[in-house]
């Protein structure tokens, strides 16, 4: 039976105290930096979308070679989220995004001075740990410090961008400079005071801070306790099973393939591949805004639903277009429908279960948890990321329109999963999610 959840206000009644949700010129500019290092993870992503044929015919590599070549980044992104909460914890955020862009530029100069597949591979392995510490801190970064009201809209910014190498790399080296730390870490840290002084640079010099300061020290005093062994507890099995669920389903609905291999896809299908990755390319920034508008105006659950049938149903097109190949009538169609297929495709999952799986896990676990559960499901993410792009080229072979079809019935599983399971949370605070007996309790 699929559990239904209330929106609701349970730890304060209305009253003057307020916070007020300006978006001050800081919030803006701090948010700026910490998406910027998104291009870099954009960048890694689609590298391969369009290579994948002139660098196996210039270094004569195998399928499995490429396999291999192309698998680096989530090999790399996996050991980087082994790590990644735990440093965040320990350090910082801020300290945390410094660690990740020094792996990040290393790795794209490796690439960009590269001579043989040796480096090359180095380099994105490198930028494989680089972006898997960022994929992580930076929603977690943005839910810490923006206001309940555009949250979702600060924090879907990161998929934006990650739809737009080694500027964005240095703008954010050199940016974080000049941004405050997440006032909820430093709460947590013991620094009162300064958790005030943050938030008031942050909502504006006129914004009451004293009920928000109050909410997060009252959830920072509630989950001080909370261990490893916390995580498993029956208490917290929803947030795990909703967080390593939809990180699962997100990969396993064939995103990485899909993106990492686009190129391939048009070539198997009879249909150009450099028109289909121009336009590709073209439509990457237009899908993610479309997300960025809607999140905060469906609200999580009713978009992650959309994304996933729309994922579903590009897909099912995916697989008629392969499945119907060669049959007569359906020559001069199946190209043109494997390359709506792959268009919408990449529009849908940009437009919602890129972004949401991330910014839901930044909202539902409690602060003291964040780091052990973070890591485990950063690493579900990746490590199912690595597979699926590691096996994607011998799915292809083995069938096109049965892979495709597998694909399609994951999508159709994510959209029973986020209406039994996923709970709203737009319009909250993180301390009315997190706290106990909240909607996640």
């Amino acid at each position: 039976m699929c559990i239904q959840y209330r929106k609701r206000n349970i730890f304060y009644k209305k009253n003057k105290e307020e916070t007020s949700a300006n978006t001050t010129p800081l919030l803006v500019f701090t948010t700026f930096i910490i998406v910027s290092a998104s291009f870099t993870f954009g960048v890694a992503l689609g590298y391969t979308a369009g290579t994948m044929s002139s660098i196996m015919e210039d270094l004569d590599l195998s399928i499995a070679q490429f396999s291999v070549f192309g698998s680096l980044l989530t090999f790399g992104g996996m050991i980087g989220a082994i790590f990644s909460a735990k440093s965040a914890d320990a350090f910082g955020r801020k300290m945390t995004l410094w660690l990740a862009e020094g792996f990040c530029i290393s790795g794209w100069l490796a690439i960009a001075l590269a001579k043989n597949v040796i480096w090359l591979d180095l380099g994105r392995f490198f930028v494989g740990i680089g972006v898997g510490l960022i994929s992580y801190v930076i929603p977690v970064y943005i839910a810490e410090i923006t206001p309940k009201n555009v949250r979702g809209t600060f924090t879907f910014s990161n998929q934006t961008l990650t739809s737009s190498g080694i500027i964005p790399c240095l703008i954010q080296f050199f940016g974080l400079f000049f941004i405050p730390e997440s006032p909820r870490w430093l709460a947590r840290e013991g620094g009162d005071e300064e958790c005030k002084v943050v938030l008031q640079k942050l909502r504006g010099k006129e914004a009451n801070v004293m009920k928000e300061t109050r909410e997060i020290m009252i959830c920072v005093d509630a989950t001080a306790n909370v261990s490893m062994g916390s995580l498993f507890k029956k208490k917290y099995t929803r947030q795990l099973t909703i967080g390593v669920g939809l990180m699962l389903l997100q990969q396993l609905s064939g995103s990485a393939g899909i993106s990492y291999y686009a190129g391939s896809i048009f070539e198997l299908a009879g249909f150009p591949s450099r028109i289909g990755m121009t336009v590709l390319s073209l439509v990457v920034v237009p899908k993610a805004i479309l997300g960025l508008i809607l999140v905060e105006r469906w609200g999580r659950r009713p978009l992650l639903m959309v994304s996933a049938l729309g994922l579903c149903l590009s897909c099912i097109f995916l697989a008629l277009s392969f499945g119907l190949k060669g049959v007569p009538g359906f020559v001069n169609f199946t190209p043109t429908m494997a390359f709506i297929g792959v268009l919408t495709f990449n529009m849908m999952f940009a437009a919602g279960l890129g972004a949401l799986p991330w910014i839901i896990m930044s909202e539902i676990f409690p602060m003291d948890m964040k780091a052990v559960a973070g890591s485990l499901v950063a690493i579900t993410n990746w490590f199912t990321g690595w597979i699926v792009s590691y096996c994607f080229n011998f799915m292809l072979i083995w069938s096109q329109s049965g892979t495709f079809s597998i694909f399609a019935m994951i999508s159709g599983l994510t959209i029973l999963f986020a209406w039994c399971l996923v709970p709203e949370t737009r319009g909250l605070s993180l301390e009315e999610i997190q706290l106990p007996h909240a909607i996640l309790s």
